[in-house]
């Protein structure tokens, strides 16, 4: 059988399996020599030949025979480093696997990686430096001081792009690693069914045996006290031996509810870095980063100075949703063969921008910080100086000043009619301990958060 054969025969298997089995189970194999009647497919590890045996085998041999009606059987082999597919051209494709391991690039369990979330398209601001600085550090696959690496926030913030970037800068700078890469979700439906089909040593073979585990989403884990055990001793056992661990999660371990508190310690054992939401300085990197794409795409289209900023200014609590209107907005624009103006992006993206709008009140702000600091309302917006009540204080006006449309002096009247010069320097100091201070830092995301909401 030829090389464009077996092509053939493994495009006919992603229609029937679908594209997960055929990322997973397919995609790995490699044709190798027929003899016999029976035809050789290299696999990466044994417990990987066993399983394609059992489950897919029928259907290959079914749609191998339609090339070759000779072949009676399927044997399936652990590809040797030294092992050649038979095709017509060998360099093609490469059966060079190590025996004890899957290959980084065999696609074992791992979940496809999105090419366009790489460390050449994440555009790096105050909000993601360290994020950005951890990840790009164990990207490049040496010794770190802290394991495991685990990355928080909420949606839209760059944590799935930041994970899909270390895989593939791994995989391309040491392409001998293992590296897994998966949801919290596929952690725990390859637990269930290693369970079920009584193949837990397997399982925890091949969990066990990587060199970077990566997991996105691990507070889907949380309440499912099987599968926290299993992760616990997988962690464990993956630590003991050196290996690194990278974690993503919409929030920080100690806030993740339901999760075992060992599960918790264990995250927290490295570095855990918070991605911010972004700043407007940051929101408005990214659109002019990604309106050079689009004007290669739309090249005749012009846009109106000030758009850029206006976006950014308007939409800024999800990245994927600021990017998505630039989207829109150019094919908008596109079809209907007008400029980029003011005019044409309200138009446009009138749901968006109402959706953005800022709709959160002074009181809200106060109450939800005084219940945060767990003091009086009467007592943060009194006459009172004290420490205890001076930074909440300042805390709230900041979110005020951030999140509102209320002026300066508007807020100070709500705060029991202070200047707004007592406004502004509240509000900046807040700015300055955002940046020294990691509790008001995260005090600050959680109140937003909670406040969105």
């Amino acid at each position: 059988m030829t090389s464009d054969e077996w092509g053939s025969v493994k495009q006919r298997l992603l229609k029937t399996v679908g594209q997960n089995n055929y990322t997973t189970w397919i995609d790995p194999l490699v044709l190798g020599p027929a003899e016999n009647n029976i035809s050789t497919v290299y696999v990466p590890t044994s417990f990987f030949g066993n399983y394609v045996s059992q489950n897919f085998a029928d259907l290959i041999l079914h749609e191998m025979k339609s090339f070759d009606a000779s072949l009676s059987r399927l044997n399936f082999e652990v590809a040797q480093k030294t092992a050649k597919p038979v095709t017509e051209k060998t360099d093609a494709i490469t059966a060079a696997r190590p025996v004890s391991k899957p290959a980084a690039s065999s696609g074992v369990y791992t979940a496809p990686l999105e090419k366009r979330f790489s460390f050449d398209t994440f555009v790096v601001g105050k909000p993601n430096e360290l994020a950005h600085a951890a990840a790009r550090r164990v990207a490049e696959g040496g010794p770190v001081t802290f394991n495991p690496l685990f990355l928080y926030g909420g949606v839209g913030l760059g944590k799935t792009h930041l994970m899909h970037a270390i895989a593939q800068e791994l995989s391309a700078r040491k392409p001998e690693l293992n590296v897994l890469y998966l949801s919290a979700e596929q952690f725990m439906y390859r637990f269930v069914q290693a369970l079920r089909d009584r193949k837990m040593m397997d399982f925890k073979e091949i969990f066990r045996t990587v060199d970077v585990l990566m997991v996105d989403d691990v507070q889907f884990i949380a309440g499912k006290d099987s599968t926290q055990e299993e992760f616990f001793h997988t962690f464990n056992a993956l630590v003991d031996q050196n290996k690194q661990i990278i974690i993503s999660a919409d929030r920080a371990p100690a806030d993740i509810k339901d999760l075992e508190d060992r599960v918790k310690s264990r995250l927290q054992c490295g570095l855990v870095v918070d991605l911010h939401p972004t700043d407007y300085e940051l929101r408005l990197g990214i659109l002019q980063t990604k309106v050079d794409v689009h004007r290669a795409s739309y090249p005749e289209l012009q846009m109106e100075d000030g758009i850029l900023e206006f976006l950014a200014h308007r939409i800024s609590t999800n990245v994927r949703v600021l990017e998505g209107a630039l989207t829109r907005l150019f094919a908008f624009a596109s079809l209907v063969g007008r400029p980029i103006d003011l005019e044409l992006t309200q138009d446009c993206l009138a749901d968006v921008l109402r959706a953005s709008e800022r709709k959160v009140t002074v009181e809200e702000i106060q109450r939800k910080v005084s219940d945060h600091y767990n003091i009086r309302l009467s007592d943060m917006i009194g006459p009172k100086r004290l420490r205890s009540y001076a930074r909440p204080r300042q805390v709230a006006m900041y979110l005020c000043k951030q999140m509102t449309s209320r002026s300066l002096p508007e807020i100070g009247r709500r705060f029991g009619g202070r200047d707004h010069t007592t406004v502004m320097h509240g509000v900046k100091r807040i700015e300055e301990l955002k940046i020294s201070d990691g509790q008001i830092a995260e005090d600050l995301e959680l109140l937003r958060r909670a406040l969105e909401a």
